[in-house]
């Protein structure tokens, strides 16, 4: 990216793929001059924006602004907002528009919004025409840190979260830390649950920076946000380089998320429960079931889950209940439910449990019991 000596300091994370790599881009005031950065990218001057009604409000004129002043036309595909747009129905309309716009084999599509319009549109992206591609514009902290970042793309089914997906890399990613200001309290510490989850997962330094950092970080400090993005995105994409397609060690970034998924399905996709929310209080059960199999030191437990309830997250089902009004399903239905997760394996649930703070591992042997006692005593957390 070509940067005069007025522009702002921006940072670039690669993910390094082979001939497939791209760049994610930091910084703050890149949806204004996001034109300059993509005109190169494209093999003619047009490039349609998938995003939702509520991004559409904050942000759609600024990025429809930015391409026109290269030349670059533009047609907007605004759909509802919402975990429920992850959807067939939604998916089918998405192509259509697409196609009655006339896209191409060779064009590029942008995702402008969160973690629900990346995962359609790059979804609509990897079979339209085969496969076209697209650009992210991740527009919440969630999207910026996880969804953005590695190729997972996908739609919700009835019988679970993410089932119907498949693998393609954007081109480039752009990150916009500065428009993270329009976000809802709610939603940016939504978002934050998955900030916490990299130093759960293999980082107790960046979790114990979290800890000093997070709640002037969530009150509004934009130099403390543009270092944890670019922590999170280094740290997934060192990942992602690693295992692209979940071979393995990839499989980590799911702390929190078998219990979350379930949870998520129960609630039917529904504004009642955000998936930062949902992965929160599935991290925290991880930790607790980790301690009930004696992996892991209560002590850790403790600390994890008071770092997410610092930060107004739930860290179980009990906190879920209270601050959601959510109605929790039985313990038998969450373990069918999660029975349906992406990694199962010969009939196997596999979990990401923890040995500790920074020490989260894969685990196809969990004791079912465990995590049926744990999931059992919500009344008491």
């Amino acid at each position: 990216m070509t940067q005069n000596p007025s522009a702002p300091v921006h940072h670039a994370v690669p993910v390094s793929l082979g001939d497939r790599s791209y760049d994610v881009v930091i910084g703050s005031g890149l949806l204004a001059r996001a034109g300059e950065t993509i005109a190169p990218l494209l093999t003619r001057p047009f490039a349609p924006i998938v995003t939702d009604e509520t991004v559409a409000g904050l942000h759609l004129e600024t990025l429809t602004r930015a391409l026109e002043a290269e030349g670059i036309r533009t047609v907007p595909i605004v759909l509802p907002a919402g975990e429920a747009t992850k959807s067939f129905h939604h998916l089918e309309q998405l192509l259509g528009a697409l196609m009655d716009a006339g896209v191409e084999r060779t064009d590029m599509i942008i995702a402008l919004g969160g973690g629900v319009i990346g995962d359609l549109a790059g979804f609509a992206a990897a079979i339209l025409r085969r496969g076209v591609d697209f650009i992210q514009i991740p527009t919440t902290l969630l999207a910026q840190v996880d969804s953005s970042v590695g190729g997972k793309t996908a739609i919700d089914v009835p019988q679970g979260k993410n089932l119907v997906g498949a693998f393609h890399q954007p081109r480039l990613v752009l990150a916009d830390t500065g428009v993270l200001t329009t976000l809802s309290d709610r939603e940016l510490r939504a978002g934050y649950a998955e900030v916490a989850k990299y130093g759960l997962i293999d980082d107790a330094d960046f979790f114990a920076w979290l800890e000093t950092n997070g709640p002037a970080l969530l009150a509004g400090d934009e130099a403390l946000r543009a270092e944890a993005v670019k922590h999170s995105v280094a740290a997934k994409a060192r990942v992602v380089a690693a295992d692209e397609r979940e071979g393995g060690q990839r499989a980590l970034l799911n702390l929190g998320h078998t219990f979350g998924h379930a949870l998520e399905t129960a609630a039917g996709y529904s504004g009642d429960l955000l998936h930062g929310e949902a992965v929160a209080a599935g991290m925290g059960i991880a930790f607790d079931v980790s301690v009930r199999m004696g992996l892991c030191p209560a002590e850790d437990a403790t600390r994890a889950k008071a770092h997410l309830r610092a930060c107004s997250l739930p860290a179980g089902l009990a906190d879920l209940e209270q601050r959601n009004s959510l109605t929790i399903p039985d313990t038998d239905e969450i373990v069918r439910l999660m029975g349906q997760d992406k990694k199962v394996s010969q009939g196997r649930i596999t979990f990401i449990l923890a040995r500790g703070i920074g020490k989260s591992f894969i685990c196809k042997d969990a004791d079912m019991a465990a995590i049926a006692d744990v999931l059992s005593e919500r009344q008491a957390a």
